[in-house]
């Protein structure tokens, strides 16, 4: 059932993680993580500009179907990040995916099953899963 990237990937992670091998030091770095990922996004919109935010209410018509509501719901997003936005988020994101792989570690969860679990239930709940 593994998928060898994966696999790989977090086999490396632990490999690579030797200052904050610790449980505390992993989710602390780990909602940090979160954090500058959110930061990236806010300066690509407050400093660079290359992306907007125009939110407002969603209204849900009860009466429309899923396809039509998903249709109709906006990411409130307009524009693209630029390249360097973009490198910073990837970035940002990449070190995420790291200290959320080394937390898989040390609670001994295969990435790779946690990835096919969800997406396995997502696949069987369908639109009932909406999130």
């Amino acid at each position: 059932m593994g998928d060898s990237r994966l696999t790989s990937f977090q086999k490396q992670v632990s490999d690579l993680l030797l200052r904050h091998r610790s449980f505390l030091d992993v989710t602390s770095k780990f909602q940090d993580s979160t954090s500058r990922v959110n930061r990236a996004l806010m300066k690509a919109v407050t400093e660079c500009g290359c992306i907007e935010v125009h939110a407002a209410r969603q209204p849900v018509d009860y009466e429309a179907s899923i396809s039509e509501l998903k249709d109709r719901f906006k990411t409130h997003l307009s524009g693209r990040l630029c390249d360097h936005c973009q490198d910073v988020v990837k970035a940002e994101m990449g070190k995420h995916l790291f200290y959320f792989t080394a937390l898989c570690n040390l609670l001994e969860l295969p990435l790779d099953e946690i990835v096919h679990q969800e997406s396995d239930k997502l696949s069987t709940l369908g639109v009932f899963n909406l999130r």
